[in-house]
């Protein structure tokens, strides 16, 4: 059996943790930029808000219904997803961190206590001591465990996905949509052949499946049949490629701050790139406009450059990435967002050098432990490059931004007798 523990809203219940006069009542937290709607708690829900809805078109209700309105804050929820994960690993020994806010588990060797039994004490135990409200779904097979646990939202936080009559009646009521795995073109292209629910595309015959949907689609039946295909994924495998991507607190066409913003985003994929122990081949470089102002001029370019030998080297990353921006930026226009993904990813500890460039490698390679010391123990971004500047006239729009209680010191919270 496996068990999905799923964080209930969780951005909003991480703010509700430090703020518990937001808890019952309604809460919406913003994306970048202040801008969509990306987590609800369940009174904005009963409101009518809906996910992914801009912010500014619903002003008027947010005022009216008192809705509390956060920025997002990526530091504080990476750092209580954590907290959650760890609270977890003290229950089980085998589990699978499928997201920020979901893990796998695997249910073997717990014969002592009911499954039902067992999955309240992971509730419990994660609210005790991280404040966060969980649900646990239980299935024979992780696509089941889903759709278990988006029953447990809904009822009283555990559900367990067991083969009886009722379960078909349950999986008769799902939307084909809404099974994990099955995308927006794959769904439309079910319906048109009468597969609108779970239980139907269970029931489905198994040729038309492997025909049109391959063999993953046929993964997606058989796993809805009670018969595992997808084994937990203790270790977490290797990424193809690593994105970051921000959209400026202001439209600019100053290279300087475009230039600054690059860096600082070439300086994370590096970072991130350093933790999986791994290291890039190929970077590349977007910059766009904002295509919703028509009454702007529109441009929108990327370039992508192969690095002689893979690195994960802030420094060297920022000499590639810079070096690409100089050749698509173009005068003239206000730009609105520039990215950087880094790919052709491998284990840093399989690298082709080069024949003449290998002692520059061991120096740069010295210097990011020595780089990632001190942030570890001074904090983020205290050493810097200074191509990454100190302005950042680019940074996003956080207006209702809340403090980073669990990862600044200045930011921790003070209780008043």
């Amino acid at each position: 059996m496996f068990a999905l523990v799923d964080c209930n809203n969780f951005y909003v219940s991480c703010e509700r943790v430090f703020n518990p006069a937001c808890r019952n009542k309604p809460v919406v937290v913003l994306s970048n930029n202040d801008g969509c709607i990306i987590s609800r708690s369940e009174e904005a829900k009963k409101l009518g808000i809906k996910m992914a809805e801009p912010a500014f078109k619903i002003k008027e209700l947010i005022e009216k219904n008192k809705v509390a309105v956060f920025s997002s804050n990526y530091a504080l929820y990476g750092n209580m997803s954590e907290r959650v994960m760890n609270t977890i690993a003290t229950l089980v020994k085998d589990m699978e961190i499928y997201s920020i806010d979901e893990v796998f588990l695997d249910m073997k060797g717990y014969a002592n206590e009911s499954l039902s039994d067992f999955a309240y004490r992971i509730r419990n135990r994660v609210f005790q001591w991280t404040g966060v409200p969980v649900s646990v779904g239980i299935g024979s097979t992780k696509t089941l465990a889903k759709i278990a646990a988006k029953i447990a939202k809904k009822n009283t936080g555990v559900f367990i996905f067991t083969e009886s009559e009722k379960s078909d009646e349950i999986l008769n009521k799902y939307p084909v949509e809404d099974i994990w795995g099955v995308g927006r073109q794959y769904a439309h292209f079910l319906k048109k052949f009468g597969y609108d629910t779970a239980l139907k595309l269970k029931n489905s015959d198994d040729a038309f499946m492997k025909k049109y949907m391959k063999i993953v689609g046929l993964r997606t039946v058989y796993e809805l049949r009670g018969i595992p295909c997808y084994k937990l994924q203790t270790h977490v495998p290797m990424k193809e490629n690593i994105c970051t991507a921000r959209s400026f607190g202001k439209m600019t066409e100053d290279f300087e701050t475009i230039a600054e913003a690059t860096a600082n985003y070439t300086a994370t994929c590096a970072r991130k790139l350093r933790k999986m122990k791994a290291c890039a081949s190929l970077i590349t470089i977007f910059l766009q406009t904002n295509y919703f102002r028509e009454d702007l001029g529109q441009y929108n370019n990327a370039k992508v450059l192969h690095i002689p030998v893979a690195t994960n080297a802030t420094n060297e990353l920022i000499f590639y990435a810079l070096s690409g921006l100089r050749l698509i930026y173009k005068k003239g226009y206000l730009y609105k967002k520039a990215g950087v993904i880094v790919s052709g990813i491998s284990s840093e500890n399989e690298q082709q050098l080069s024949l003449m460039g290998n002692e520059a490698h061991k120096t740069n390679e010295k210097l990011m432990k020595v780089f990632d010391a001190i942030n570890e123990k001074m904090g983020k971004d205290k050493l810097r490059f200074a191509a990454q500047g100190f302005d950042r006239k680019w940074k996003l729009r956080q207006e209702k931004l809340s403090p980073n209680y669990t990862t600044k010191w200045e930011d921790i919270l003070k209780i008043s007798l």
